[in-house]
C-alpha cells in the first residue's frame, strides 16, 4: 500500500523492484524486508519499482499478485509506482546517449557463434569482440554492447570490497537484444537515476552485474547509488529460490511467521515468540531492532526446515 513516510531532505531513499515472472517467494520476501527496514532505519524513502522490461518473461497478473501480497505482509511504500514497461522513451535516450559518445558498437554474433568463447565470471560466455571493428558490409545490428573497459572498485555495506576488470571477468556486455528489448543493466541504471535512489539494498545474485552498473552510470554521468548486497536465500541443493527451482509462493503463509522467519534468516535474531504475535507486532519489533551490520557477510544461505547454513 502506498504511504507517504517522513522523509528528511538528507537523503536516504532505497527501493524494491521486483520482476513479476511469478508470484513472490521466501528470497523475494528476503529482498524486500531487508531493503524496507534499512531505509526506515535511516529515516528515508522506500520506492516500489515493477520491472517488466523484460516483456516475454513477464506472466500476465503476477505484477498484481505481488502488489497484494506486499500489503498483505504489511509493506508500505513511498510514491507512485514506477512501471519499466511505460519508460521505453528515457531507454532509447540513453541508449542514444551512448552510441553518439561512441561508448557502444552494433553487434550481429548469436549465441551459437559465442558458444565455443571462454567464460565470464558469472558463468556465462564471454564476448569474444567480433563487431567491435565495425560490421560486414551490409549486414545488419542484432544487439548493443557496451565496451567493457576499465577496473571497477566499490565498497558493499555488507559483502566488503569489491573489485572487477570489465574486460577480463565480463566482456563487452549487452544493453539493448536482438528480439528489441532494452537489457536489465541499462533499464535499472536509468530508472535508478530517474527515482533518485541513493542506496540499493538487494539479493547477492545482482552483486555480478553491479560493477556494470556503476560503468553505465559513469558513462551516462550519473551517481552510483550504495549497494549492499543480502545473502540469497536457496534451497539444500544450493540453488537460489526462484521460479525455475520450483519455489513456493509465499501468498497464503501466513505473514506474521513468514516475516519472523525472513527476520532469523538475516541474523536480526527475532524472540521466538514473535511468530505467534501480530503482523503489526512484527512489523514494530522489525523496525525498532534491525541492523545492517547483523546480516551474515555472505552470498547464499539455504534455508530448511532446521534453519540457514552458509553456502
Amino acid at each position: 500500500m502506498k504511504k507517504n513516510f517522513p522523509v528528511r531532505m538528507s537523503a536516504y531513499v532505497g527501493r524494491f523492484a521486483p520482476s513479476p515472472s511469478g508470484p513472490l517467494h521466501f528470497g523475494s520476501l528476503v529482498a524486500a524486508l531487508g531493503s524496507v527496514l534499512e531505509a526506515r532505519r535511516q529515516h528515508g524513502a522506500w520506492l516500489l519499482r515493477i520491472e517488466d522490461v523484460d516483456t516475454p518473461r513477464t506472466v500476465p497478473g503476477a505484477a498484481d499478485t505481488i502488489l497484494a501480497t506486499l500489503e498483505r505482509y504489511g509493506f508500505e511504500w513511498d510514491g507512485e509506482i514506477m512501471w519499466q514497461s511505460r519508460r521505453r522513451d528515457a531507454y532509447d535516450a540513453a541508449l542514444a546517449r551512448l552510441r553518439v559518445d561512441g561508448h557502444v558498437f552494433p553487434c550481429i554474433c548469436t549465441r551459437r557463434e559465442m558458444a565455443d568463447s571462454t567464460l565470464a565470471r558469472d558463468g556465462s560466455r564471454r564476448y569474444p569482440g567480433t563487431c567491435r571493428a565495425g560490421l560486414p558490409p551490409g549486414s545488419t545490428p542484432r544487439a548493443w554492447r557496451v565496451k567493457a573497459e576499465g577496473v571497477i572498485r566499490f565498497d558493499d555495506a555488507i559483502q566488503g570490497p569489491q573489485t572487477e576488470d570489465l574486460a577480463r571477468d565480463i566482456g563487452d556486455y549487452v544493453v539493448y537484444r536482438a528480439d528489441g528489448q532494452f537489457a536489465y543493466q541499462l533499464a535499472v541504471v536509468v530508472d535508478d537515476a530517474a527515482q533518485g535512489v541513493t542506496h540499493v539494498v538487494r539479493g547477492a545474485d545482482l552483486l555480478g552485474s553491479t560493477a556494470r552498473q556503476i560503468q553505465l552510470q559513469q558513462l551516462l554521468g550519473l551517481r552510483a547509488p550504495i549497494y549492499a548486497h543480502l545473502p540469497v536465500a536457496t534451497n539444500a541443493a544450493g540453488e537460489k529460490l526462484s521460479k525455475q527451482t520450483l519455489t513456493r509462493a509465499i501468498d497464503d503463509d501466513p505473514p506474521a511467521r513468514t516475516l519472523t522467519t525472513a527476520l532469523a534468516f538475516l541474523g536480526q535474531k527475532p524472540p521466538a515468540a514473535l511468530a505467534g504475535a501480530s503482523r503489526t507486532e512484527v512489523w514494530k519489533w522489525a523496525l525498532a531492532h534491525w541492523r545492517l551490520e547483523n546480516v551474515p557477510q555472505v552470498r547464499q544461505l539455504a534455508v530448511s526446515d532446521s534453519g540457514w547454513r552458509a553456502q
